[in-house]
């Protein structure tokens, strides 16, 4: 024999849960959505925060600096054609007398000529050569260091400010020492009591969302307090007005619950009480039945036994029929595409032998060949057949049943008329009611043929309409037209596969 561990069907792991069936925090979910943009808008307002305070730093150290560049212009003179920077040496030290930063300065004369100061300090590109006294301010590179460096343009000659080869070049520059030590204390400054006040945001968040969310906490504890055939509304004005509109959909729920269970009750009370009759009956005919000694009389017992079995089976089996067109649309009801005309056709053919044994002419008569309509066959089919035996019923023998299935516009008829004694207008809005029966008709039945029509037709959206039998021409049987009209069929590809 083959290893048994062999033939076992390796493991497959199960599927992972859809994210959208995984059930989310309320509170949580406001949570992230307040503290997310809380911690990602946070880094952005330290780098807005940086630049500012790079922007607040460099506007003292630059004044400063083009202090000593307009003191250093002042020096600079052109004697005997020669071009001079007289700056003394105690000048000199205190232009340099900084312990943190390195400070530089140069002056070059026209065409670029070194007249005094610092070879290495770069020049001005061509873009930032700016003619005129104004002081600008750029930051470079010298030897690797970033340099923030002051710069202006001086004319030799006053009377000639115009003239080629007269403009100087004086420039000051310092590294950015200092400046990165005042903004950093400017960002230790603003950032170091963010730390401390972003826990005691997150705590009052978190303390807010407590209390905002805690009527919902108590709603629930009200609804769990409640006795399980409690179905009276829950009052609105305990809690918040964002609140009301679940709290009403919920009382809308319940109400609707409430007539679910109050009609289901009323269904087995009725149902108990019809099956009371052909029950008694039977045990009744089952007694005498025992107690008689003719053959005849016990024969006779007996066939009264199989009609009450007969009438209690009827019954059972609409009261399931019933019960399962009700249930269907929980259970979600498959729509296809049917072709009425041809489910009629098989339909009729199946009471056939049931009109002989009522003596009854029933017919068919499809105006079109082939009408489609969305629904289930097989309650169509249910629907159909309760309306033929409530006809075949009530219609005397000698009559006849017509089943007709016609177009109108885009909707689909299908009718079932026949030759009994109709049904008085004032009946006509109870007899899809379930166990109604119209006082003093003769036929058997339960009433709850037509409560299954109207329950089957309702789910697949269609409307029932009661006539006189236009065809018909007696006064005593004016017969009746049962007209049930189908909206065109709206399936998605997928369900008509």
């Amino acid at each position: 024999m083959p290893d048994a561990r062999a033939a076992e069907a390796p493991y497959v792991p199960p599927n992972p849960e859809p994210e959208e069936n995984i059930q989310h925090s309320l509170f949580g979910e406001i949570l992230d959505w307040m503290l997310a943009p809380l911690l990602l808008l946070w880094p952005m307002s330290i780098a807005i925060t940086y630049l500012v305070a790079k922007s607040i730093a460099n506007e003292p150290f630059d004044h400063a600096l083009k202090d000593n560049l307009t003191v250093l212009a002042q020096q600079v003179r052109e004697v005997d054609g020669k071009l001079t920077a007289h700056l003394p040496d105690s000048a000199r030290d205190i232009l340099r007398a900084d312990d943190v930063d390195s400070v530089y300065f140069q002056v070059t004369g026209p065409h670029g000529a070194f007249v005094d100061g610092d070879r290495d300090l770069p020049l001005p590109s061509e873009e930032e050569v700016v003619d005129g006294p104004e002081v600008q301010f750029r930051t470079d590179r010298l030897h690797g260091t970033p340099v923030r460096i002051a710069y202006a343009y001086v004319h030799l000659d006053p009377a000639h400010p115009d003239a080629d080869g007269s403009l100087a070049l004086v420039q000051v520059g310092e590294t950015l020492e200092k400046r990165a030590q005042l903004a950093n204390a400017i960002i230790k400054g603003v950032i170091l009591p963010q730390f401390i006040i972003l826990p005691v945001i997150l705590a009052l968040v978190w303390f807010a969302l407590s209390r905002g969310l805690s009527p919902l906490a108590q709603l629930q504890e009200r609804i769990r307090a409640r006795r399980p055939d409690d179905l009276s509304p829950i009052d609105s004005r305990q809690v918040p007005e964002e609140i009301s509109p679940l709290v009403g959909s919920l009382n809308d729920m319940l109400e609707r619950l409430s007539q679910t269970i109050d009609m289901q009750k009323r269904f087995i009370a009725d149902a108990a009480h019809q099956m009371k009759t052909p029950l008694a009956g039977m045990r009744m005919q089952s007694e005498l039945a025992l107690r008689q000694l003719d053959a005849d009389e016990i024969h006779r017992s007996l066939e009264q036994l199989a009609k009450s079995s007969e009438s209690a089976t009827r019954l059972v089996n609409q009261l399931l029929a019933l019960a399962r067109a009700e249930n269907q649309p929980h259970a979600g009801l498959a729509f296809e595409k049917v072709d009425l005309v041809q489910l009629a056709r098989n339909t009729v053919q199946e009471w056939v032998q049931a009109s002989f044994a009522h003596q009854i002419d029933l017919g068919f008569e499809p105006l079109d060949d082939k009408i489609e309509i969305a629904g289930n066959a097989m309650m169509l089919r249910e629907m159909l057949s309760n309306l033929i035996d409530n006809a075949l019923r009530y219609t005397p023998a000698g009559g006849s049943v017509t089943v007709r299935v016609r177009r109108d516009g885009e909707n689909a008829l299908l009718e079932v008329e026949d030759t009994g004694p109709g049904i008085a207008p004032s009946e006509r809005a109870n007899v899809f009611e379930r166990f109604y029966r119209i006082l003093g008709s003769q036929a058997s039945g339960s009433g709850l043929g037509l409560a299954i029509v109207r329950e089957i037709a309702q789910q697949h959206g269609a409307e029932i309409d009661l006539f006189n039998n236009p065809r018909s021409h007696s006064k005593k049987n004016p017969g009746s037209l049962f007209r049930l009209t189908f909206p065109p069929p709206a399936i998605t590809d997928d369900h008509a596969s």
